[in-house]
């Protein structure tokens, strides 16, 4: 299953059917939701199906669903739009019912408000049609396209939604193996150590700093949110309200502060465009050049918890890197491994082995105290990875062997495709403690040896 976003070049009045469909999606499944939490309130379990029929029942007849002269709305709005945010919803209590019965930490859903939410609206596969640069949505009829579809397949689905004052078209295919998968360059085993400074370090030695969009672009970011503050402050003084603004209460809006609204949101689109596009050139080159990409399990939430590096490492995008380079690496045949995330991937000398001390965050080079050899920090970092997962495979695959071996004690989860899902080790073969390398040889060579069967 692959996804193809297109950018829409829609019209003024197919624009403000997109935004209506988008509204009418976001009031049903504020609708459903509020059902949803009186069935939870009165010891029932939710129940989507019902809640469907009953809406069907009355979204053409009851008064909170008619307009200003009584007439039925929803009819100018195509059903899917009010279909799908029962089964999304129905997905979305699932997921928490099941991380409660795992005791993971388990949050319910909210409700979404306009201007806080990302505006979409669903179509099925069967009331779309794909012709060149033309598709044909149902209400709006064609709609131009800024490029074709990329993939051959089925359509599965798509969605529309909205990046600032843009109108995109996701469509999802099922896609033919041999188009899905694509060839390599390269067969060589790379760490990646991930990072502010330089974006990624690979044990290669070669350092790649990325954009940080975000605060190249502060200056204007904070300029533009200053004018927006000052749109709605003189907003909320002419309705003569002071403080927050009380449930229900709409304040008048003027062309000025739609404008403010429109430029702060284009500013915020084109932060995001940027770091997307070097994470998608960086994780395609590391999957295109490589065999194995071996990169650390992050604590991402712990690390954003940090107030005087939050900023910068979501700059950098360390989950979208690994959520990128997850599914890259099904595409191009590659093995993804994930170090521990206690490994001390910095701390360890790459030359004799030994770890060293207590290594604060404004250290950025070391030198041993055994071997008196001078390391940068994460150079080091990736020499370590690279050789933790070589080490773990050389038993087993022709891959040559790093010098000197891997310190033991430490753990490698490997991810990669099996029956077309991506899993990790320690939730195949059972959960791993860490204490020694030998149980992750074994989980690895179980999988090589299901990988070696699958060719034959």
């Amino acid at each position: 299953m692959l996804a193809h976003r297109i950018r829409l070049a829609p019209t003024p009045g197919q624009c403000a059917y997109f935004a209506r469909a988008a509204g009418t999606m976001r009031r049903v499944w504020n609708w459903a939701l509020a059902e949803s939490l009186h069935q939870i309130a009165d010891q029932q379990h939710p129940n989507m199906m019902a809640l469907k029929k009953r809406f069907n029942a009355i979204k053409y007849t009851h008064r909170d669903w008619l307009d200003n002269e009584g007439q039925p709305w929803l009819r100018t709005i195509h059903r899917d739009a009010h279909a799908q945010p029962f089964a999304n919803l129905a997905r979305a209590w699932s997921r928490y019912f099941k991380a409660m019965r795992e005791s993971r930490p388990a949050y319910r859903r909210v409700f979404k408000k306009k201007g806080r939410c990302r505006d979409s609206f669903y179509v099925a596969n069967d009331k779309l049609r794909l012709t060149g640069k033309v598709v044909v949505l149902p209400k709006v009829g064609q709609v131009v396209l800024r490029e074709p579809l990329r993939w051959p397949g089925r359509i599965v689905s798509a969605t529309v939604s909205r990046e600032a004052d843009h109108w995109f078209l996701a469509v999802l295919v099922d896609v033919p193996e041999r188009v899905a998968r694509l060839r390599r360059r390269g067969n060589g085993i790379t760490g990646v150590d991930l990072g502010v400074s330089a974006a990624a370090t690979l044990s290669n030695g070669e350092k790649i700093a990325g954009p940080r969009p975000l605060k190249a672009a502060l200056r204007r970011l904070r300029i533009r949110d200053r004018r927006q503050s000052r749109k709605l402050k003189a907003a909320k003084d002419i309705a003569r309200i002071s403080g927050s603004i009380p449930k229900g209460v709409r304040l008048p809006v003027s062309a000025n502060r739609t404008k403010g609204s429109l430029r702060l949101a284009r500013l915020h689109a084109r932060i995001a465009r940027v770091r997307r596009d070097f994470l998608h050139k960086l994780t395609t080159r590391l999957c295109r050049e490589n065999q194995m990409v071996v990169i650390e399990d992050l604590n991402v939430k712990g690390m954003l918890a940090n107030a005087r590096f939050a900023r910068a490492i979501a700059d950098v995008g360390f989950y979208e890197f690994r959520r990128q380079i997850a599914y890259k690496a099904q595409r191009y045949s590659n093995i993804l491994a994930l170090a521990d995330r206690w490994y001390p991937s910095s701390k360890l000398c790459s030359s004799c082995g030994r770890r060293h001390g207590e290594l604060g965050i404004s250290e950025r080079s070391w030198t041993c105290l055994h071997c008196n050899a001078r390391h940068d920090r994460d150079v080091n970092a990736a020499v370590n990875l690279q050789r933790l997962a070589t080490s773990a495979l050389a038993a087993q695959s022709a891959l040559p062997v790093a010098s000197p071996a891997t310190t033991l004690g430490t753990a490698v989860d490997i991810m990669l495709e099996v029956g077309g899902k991506v899993t990790l080790v320690r939730y195949e073969y059972g959960q791993q403690d860490g204490s020694g390398q030998e149980k992750n040889a074994l989980a690895l060579l179980r999988v090589f040896e299901s990988i070696r069967s699958e060719e034959r």
